[in-house]
């Protein structure tokens, strides 16, 4: 598979898994939070926006 232009490399595709959707998210991304495997995340909509943020207990 060909690398992405630098422009387009945060351009995802959604795709369905049983009921439910899924999106890759940038490796660059992960390892600057440094979360890991099966780590919790909390999932929102503001407006327009979709935000994923850690779970804290």
């Amino acid at each position: 598979m060909a690398r992405r232009k630098m422009e387009d490399r945060n351009v995802r595709k959604l795709s369905k898994r049983g009921g439910s959707y899924a999106m890759t998210l940038p490796v660059e991304i992960v390892r600057e939070l440094k979360w890991k495997n099966k780590q919790k995340v909390i999932v929102r909509r503001s407006g327009n926006k979709v935000i994923i943020e850690d779970w804290k207990k």
